[in-house]
C-alpha cells in the first residue's frame, strides 16, 4: 500500500534507498518499501535474490550499507520486542527432551527481551500463545513427537509470546506436506486480523489465496498491492534471474504465452 491510501500515521516499516552488500558483493540495491499495518505480504524471488537478507535487515540483525530502515518509526533494534520472527531453520535437536511449552517459553528469552521475573505469568503467556495456534492440548508433548506442521506452529507460538505487531516468517512451510501448508496459511490469515505479516514462500498458489500483496525480491524489490496471481502464471515466468524483470509485472501486463492466459480465464 502507498502513503496516499494512508494519509494518517506512519507505515509499520519504511525502507528508503537501501543498499546492502556481503563481502563487497551487492545483494540488495535501491530498495524502497512502505509496509502498512494489517498487510500480509508474500515475499518471492529466486534463491540468492536477497529475501532472507531483507528480513534480517528488518529485524536489525544487519545494517544497511546505504539508505535507511525504520520499524514503527524507530531503528529495528529498539523495537525488537514488537517483532516476531520464525527463521528458515530452527535448530532444535528433536531428540532433546523439551516440550512444546518449553520451546514457546524460549521466546521470552530471545535477544532484546528483558528477563522476566514472573515465571507464572510467562507460563500463562506461553499457554495463551499455544492456544492462539490451536496447540494448547499438545503443550506438554515433546518436540520430537510432533509433525513438521505442528513444530512450525510451535515456532510461531514462540514468536507470538511477546504479542508482536509484526510477524516475519522465512520459508515456514518447507518441511510441511501440502495439506499442512493450507492449514498453516489459514492460521496466518487468522493471525493477520491483528498482526502485520511478511512471509517468504515459494508456494505461489497458496500465496495468491492468502496474501494481500506481493514483494518480488531479486536484488531490487517490486511491490504489488494485490496477490491475485495463479501459480501457473508465475511458474511460467519464474525465476526472474537474467534480466531484471519482475514476474508479477509480466503477469499483470499480459506479456504471457496465450496458453497460460487462456488457462487462467477458464
Amino acid at each position: 500500500m502507498h502513503s496516499n491510501d494512508h494519509p494518517h500515521g506512519e507505515p509499520i516499516i519504511r525502507i528508503a534507498d537501501l543498499d546492502f552488500a556481503y563481502n563487497g558483493q551487492r545483494v540488495l540495491q535501491n530498495v524502497n518499501l512502505e509496509v502498512w499495518e494489517g498487510d500480509f505480504i508474500a515475499m518471492i524471488g529466486p534463491n540468492g535474490g536477497g529475501k532472507t537478507t531483507l528480513l534480517r535487515l528488518m529485524l536489525g540483525l544487519l545494517k544497511p550499507e546505504r539508505g535507511r530502515i525504520r520499524v514503527m518509526g524507530k531503528p529495528a533494534t529498539r523495537v525488537s520486542h514488537h517483532i516476531g520472527y520464525v527463521p528458515q531453520d530452527v535448530h532444535i535437536n528433536r531428540s532433546f527432551p523439551i516440550t512444546a511449552l518449553d520451546v514457546v517459553l524460549m521466546g521470552k528469552l530471545a535477544p532484546g527481551r528483558r528477563w522476566s521475573t514472573n515465571a507464572q505469568q510467562d507460563r500463562r503467556d506461553a499457554l495463551e500463545a499455544l492456544e492462539r495456534i490451536d496447540m494448547a492440548d499438545l503443550a506438554h508433548r515433546r518436540i520430537g513427537e510432533l509433525s513438521g506442521g505442528q513444530r512450525q506452529r510451535v515456532f510461531i507460538a514462540r514468536a507470538l509470546v511477546t504479542r508482536p505487531r509484526l510477524l516475519l516468517l522465512d520459508e515456514p512451510t518447507a518441511s510441511i506436506d501440502s495439506r499442512g501448508q493450507t492449514d498453516f496459511f489459514r492460521l496466518l490469515k487468522r493471525l493477520n486480523s491483528d498482526i502485520t505479516i511478511i512471509v517468504v514462500s515459494h508456494d505461489l498458489l497458496v500465496i495468491s489465496t492468502y496474501a494481500k500483496s506481493v514483494a518480488c525480491v531479486n536484488g531490487r524489490l517490486h511491490y504489488h498491492r494485490q496477490a491475485e496471481i495463479t501459480g501457473d502464471m508465475l511458474e511460467t515466468m519464474y525465476p526472474c534471474t537474467v534480466e531484471e524483470v519482475c514476474p508479477v509485472e509480466l503477469v499483470t501486463h499480459g506479456h504471457l504465452p496465450h496458453r497460460v492466459l487462456q488457462h487462467h480465464k477458464e
